[in-house]
């Protein structure tokens, strides 16, 4: 079992940033590809970014690309999300994802451990 707890959200006005932090446990997380995913209300979750077990390779939704920025410490099995420029529009709850494989990490269908989410609203 792995056990994801995100951290960091909060309320922003637009062109703020905020930082998201995902403090993973359980088993060797640091073997594992890691993602975030964000589903605003009424609408389905969504990819946002994901990063290999490395930190080598990563990948970002078209929505995002250029504003934000995924990354991960091993050492302290923490994967983190920094959002630059937020936009009304960018308002979810964030959810922390890992995966055994970073390709299943870019699909929701395929992840094999959530986190609980974190909000992050965006004013105008």
């Amino acid at each position: 079992q792995v056990q994801l707890v995100e951290s960091g959200g909060g309320l922003v006005q637009a062109g703020g940033s905020l930082r998201l932090s995902c403090a993973a446990s359980g088993r060797t997380v640091s073997a594992y590809a890691m993602g975030w995913y964000r589903q605003a209300p009424g609408k389905e979750r969504e990819f946002v970014a994901a990063i290999s077990w490395s930190g080598s390779t990563t990948n970002y939704a078209d929505s995002v690309k250029g504003r934000f920025t995924i990354s991960r410490d091993n050492a302290k099995n923490t994967v983190y999300l920094q959002m630059n420029s937020l936009r009304p529009e960018d308002t979810a709850l964030y959810y922390c994802a890992t995966a055994r494989t970073y390709r299943n990490a870019l699909t929701s269908g395929t992840i094999d451990y959530w986190g609980q989410g974190t909000q992050v609203t965006v004013s105008s």
